[in-house]
């Protein structure tokens, strides 16, 4: 999700910004602190085999998901290589006591799949680290400091969160989006419709539930003129006795909207 804005677009946010300046002033509205997000079904250790594939269907790697319990806290990794040597790794460490606490999250993203490399750290406490190199030009940035996090920041955990949705509950949580340069954004995980999978010759009901982004409304606003704003992201979870992921579609961090689905492992003829 690259959202850069050009002098052009600078001068327009000013003449905006001063035609505000008179409009009637309201008295501010409430403020509503984030919650964090209670536990409804614990994590353990997990190895899952995913596939990743174009909106098409076309392939473009497998990958594995890895999650082990450690020191009383959670590590997930998921990790894809591509046949063309890119690399897709996201790792994120979370704590599960009453509430989901995201203590850690870590990105890798390199390779010709991607527009740039990008490689970043954040921490529970906000301090991040942001390195990319650009592939047209090779120009490398850094970018470090610290932010001040809501308790429901959930990079690499939207999956877990919405598993732990009450039924038809509909929730905004917050991401840090780094575009290379971090900002905390909305998102609101909203169940739509349920949809039928299909398990051999049986059926599961699988919730249908829409990503949606929350940019605020000037960066919104100068993200569509610019042709930046990023596509709402959808996902698939079995809402059973105990909730299973089986798809999501859209960009895997920042990109083209790509299809995640589980995959089996097949044997060798």
């Amino acid at each position: 999700m690259q959202l850069r804005f050009g002098a052009s677009a600078r001068l327009t946010l000013l003449a905006l910004l001063a035609m505000s300046t008179l409009a009637p002033v309201r008295p501010p509205a409430r403020r509503v602190e984030p919650a964090a997000m209670p536990v409804r079904f614990t994590e353990g250790s997990v190895h899952g085999f995913l596939a990743l594939t174009t909106a098409a269907g076309a392939p473009l790697a497998h990958g594995d998901l890895f999650q082990v319990v450690r020191d009383g806290a959670i590590d997930s990794r998921m990790v894809f290589h591509f046949a063309d040597s890119s690399v897709f790794e996201e790792t994120v460490s979370f704590t599960q006591h009453d509430v989901f606490t995201m203590q850690s999250y870590h990105l890798v993203q390199t390779g010709p799949a991607f527009a740039d490399d990008i490689v970043v750290t954040l921490s529970h406490s906000g301090e991040y680290v942001v390195n990319t190199k650009s592939h047209k030009d090779g120009r490398e940035k850094r970018y470090s400091g610290t932010l001040d996090l809501p308790p429901d920041v959930y990079n690499g955990m939207i999956t877990l969160i919405a598993k732990n949705l009450a039924p038809r509950e509909a929730q905004t949580v917050h991401l840090v989006a780094f575009t290379p340069e971090p900002r905390i954004i909305g998102l609101e995980i909203a169940p739509t419709t349920s949809q039928p999978v299909r398990l051999g010759r049986h059926e599961e009901p699988a919730m249908h539930f829409t990503l949606k982004p929350k940019l605020g409304a000037f960066l919104r606003l100068f993200a569509t003129l610019l042709g930046k704003a990023p596509p709402n992201s959808d996902l698939w979870i079995v809402m059973d006795e105990v909730p299973a992921f089986v798809r999501f579609e859209g960009p895997m961090y920042s990109g083209p909207v790509w299809r995640l689905d589980l995959a089996s492992p097949s044997w060798p003829s």
